[in-house]
């Protein structure tokens, strides 16, 4: 503050030091900046994730067109990724026990099992809206759910393309999976048609 003082004294381009006018008084006014922070549940953090992939998940989910399971390990892997990578560390039977914990609680609780998992993966995989990269290492599809700030993700995304060799096709590129109609007993009068569109921007 007192350099900056003196710089604005300093009114004179002259360099005589006799010349210059010096600035006696320098008050400066602010206020304090409160910016508002997230409030969110839990002490896990929190992550971003695409509207339109969100709409798509319960879309998928009312058409039939992914099943439970599919839906319960994205969204626990998505859950547990690593923030900045897009990375979750999770066995399948580490997956397994963590979506099984609150139905261990409870003396009729459903509870899935690793085979069910094994296959979801493999499913979500094939959607690529994951991608497994080795035993106990899945990296999530970061244009669909991630956890972290754009200048990470775009730093993910660059690494998962050259890995890729920058296909279109390839993960995390053309995501699925594609939907079919089926009638459901969820008390709809009639059947509804969910289109899945991809997402240019």
């Amino acid at each position: 503050m007192q350099v900056l003082g003196e710089q604005l004294g300093q009114s004179s381009p002259s360099t005589d030091p006799r010349d210059r006018r010096k600035l006696k008084n320098v008050t400066f006014e602010y206020e304090s900046d409160y910016r508002a922070v997230h409030d969110m549940a839990g002490d896990a953090g929190y992550s971003l994730a695409s509207n339109w992939f969100t709409q798509l998940l319960a879309q998928l989910a009312v058409a039939n067109s992914i099943t439970k399971s599919q839906l319960c390990v994205f969204l626990y892997v998505a859950g547990g990724q690593e923030r900045g990578t897009g990375v979750a560390q999770y066995t399948q039977q580490e997956i397994t026990d963590g979506l099984n914990k609150l139905a261990e609680k409870k003396k009729d609780g459903k509870r899935i099992t690793r085979s069910t998992v094994n296959r979801a993966v493999r499913a979500l995989a094939g959607y690529k809206w994951v991608e497994q990269l080795g035993n106990g290492v899945i990296q999530l599809n970061v244009k669909l759910w991630f956890h972290g700030n754009s200048t990470a993700q775009h730093a993910v995304l660059e690494r998962i393309a050259a890995q890729h060799d920058r296909d279109p096709e390839a993960f995390p590129n053309a995501i699925g999976p594609d939907v079919h109609q089926e009638e459901l007993d969820l008390g709809f009068t009639q059947q509804t048609n969910y289109n899945r569109g991809k997402r240019t921007g």
